[in-house]
């Protein structure tokens, strides 16, 4: 059934190509550091090519190794140590906060340089000179990814802990391994942030959607466990039905109201009546329970137009 459901949802699907899991690591790749001392520069340029056979083979067994710290970006820490350097992002931290704000998140990144990591090696690409360091995956014993990635396949149903919340997405560890659920994944409804929907230590069941054991990586889904509710839009709200909806976002251009679970719609600032000189931030909160009018219902688009004028 599980697969039914994955093969009916298929038009639904981010595309999982490098262009989707690039967002694993959004704004937290870069080859260059941006905050390296002179000495550290001038220890890198003097340092050999990094040994390819010897990551692969550190990638291929999932070893443990140690490295150390010797410079940081906004996004994550540059390693360098046994003719290996690479990346670690941030979000592959043990002890960095998911959110923070920019100066903290520098001092905490700072706090790192000159530090020894055990860390695994979760993404090793000689041709493109990439080489992508995980301190979360280390966790796990030695030898145990193979293992686990034997045994996950597309359309499972696992249950795991969320280890970290990031702007894109949501880290599950499975057992041993860690699946990422996209920000697009989380619900059929609209979600501003993935912390709307999960916080660190949940337990959650997700749907796997896809195992790519040779780059270390395993796509999930929460929504997918649910029915999708725009499949059925057109059946429940007819146009200029007047229908109960919760306020949930107020932003420029007017509000989203839900009507259901991941249904949400826009009610444009034009749809709302105003009292004299009043403001939508002062007429409306979130939480709030209104009546709408439906206006518009674009289930291919996921896309819903609700009113507040029934005139």
């Amino acid at each position: 059934m599980i697969m039914e459901n994955l093969k009916q949802n298929e038009q639904d699907t981010p595309s999982q190509d490098d262009g989707w899991w690039a967002s694993v690591l959004q704004e937290e790749e870069s080859r260059v550091p941006v905050t390296i001392g002179k000495q550290q520069k001038a220890e890198l340029a003097s340092k050999p090519s990094p040994d390819w056979e010897r990551a692969l083979s550190i990638f291929q067994h999932d070893e443990i190794i140690t490295l150390t710290v010797t410079g940081h970006n906004r996004g994550g820490l540059l390693v360098d140590g046994e003719q290996l350097t690479g990346f670690v992002p941030s979000s592959h931290l043990l002890e960095m906060p998911a959110q923070l704000e920019e100066d903290f998140r520098e001092d905490c990144l700072t706090g790192y340089l000159g530090r020894s990591l055990r860390l695994k090696i979760i993404e090793c690409v000689p041709d493109e000179g990439r080489m992508i360091f995980s301190e979360r995956a280390a966790r796990a014993e030695a030898g145990k990814r193979p293992v686990l990635f034997s045994t996950i396949q597309t359309g499972q149903r696992l249950g795991g802990e969320v280890t970290n919340v990031t702007d894109f997405g949501v880290f599950v560890d499975l057992g041993g391994v860690e699946g990422l659920i996209h920000i697009s994944e989380l619900s059929w409804g609209r979600v501003s942030h993935p912390s709307q929907i999960c916080e660190l230590g949940q337990h959650v069941e997700v749907l796997v959607m896809e195992v790519a054991p040779e780059r270390c990586r395993i796509a999930l889904s929460l929504k997918r466990l649910a029915p999708n509710p725009w499949e059925t839009a057109t059946e429940h709200f007819a146009i200029n039905s007047i229908v109960p909806a919760v306020i949930t976002t107020l932003v420029p251009y007017g509000v989203f109201a839900k009507l259901e679970e991941g249904l949400e719609g826009l009610i444009h600032f034009s749809e709302i009546p105003l009292p004299p000189n009043g403001t939508i931030k002062g007429t409306l909160t979130p939480g709030q329970n209104v009546q709408v009018r439906i206006i518009q219902v674009d289930a291919v688009r996921q896309r819903l137009g609700l009113s507040m004028k029934f005139e």
